[in-house]
């Protein structure tokens, strides 16, 4: 899959290499936000090798990066018990460095894009109250917000959750009007 570029700003697929920083990304990103502890994604097994725990089937894992250097991440698998058709978008968090630029919007368009690619038709997440702006980004992106969760993910200290339905065929990138 070929990277995707918008001004400095690229969305590649995870390599091996990219492990330590893109757990020290998620651990800075949930440590300011307070969503430290258990219940919270900071506890996941996964972090530590996040290359490996995206190459089941059904799986995906992306880095964003900035002039050459990892500033976020994001990825999309199967929601833990739920429907085939169900994924949920995961681990989603940028540095301050890539906030507020449109970034958000890019790669959750990619995401929705991966997961239809996939073969799923409904995206999930879960956040938190102090991520207001993520909670913004989602609701303009057609987001519902849920009375409660679904499936199992493990995050029982998340209080928010989001749903989605994918439509079929939409491949836009984010980058209307750029």
């Amino acid at each position: 899959m070929p990277n995707i570029l918008v001004s400095n700003f690229s969305i590649r697929p995870i390599a091996p290499e990219d492990d330590p920083v893109v757990a020290t990304i998620i651990r800075t990103v949930m440590t300011e936000f307070g969503a430290v502890g258990p219940g919270y994604s900071i506890e996941d097994p996964e972090l530590s090798h996040m290359y490996e725990a995206y190459r089941t089937p059904h799986s995906a894992f992306f880095v964003l990066e900035k002039s050459g250097e990892a500033v976020g991440c994001g990825g999309v698998a199967h929601l833990n018990d739920a429907d085939p058709d169900v994924c949920e978008l995961r681990k989603m968090y940028f540095l301050p460095e890539a906030r507020g630029q449109g970034q958000g919007r890019r790669m959750v368009t990619f995401l929705e894009a991966e997961a239809r690619r996939l073969g799923f038709t409904y995206m999930y997440l879960e956040t938190i109250e102090t991520m207001a702006q993520a909670q913004i980004l989602y609701k303009k992106m057609g987001f519902d917000l849920l009375p409660g969760p679904m499936g199992n993910t493990g995050h029982t200290s998340c209080g928010l959750f989001y749903g989605k339905k994918l439509q079929l065929g939409v491949q836009n990138f984010g980058n209307e009007g750029q």
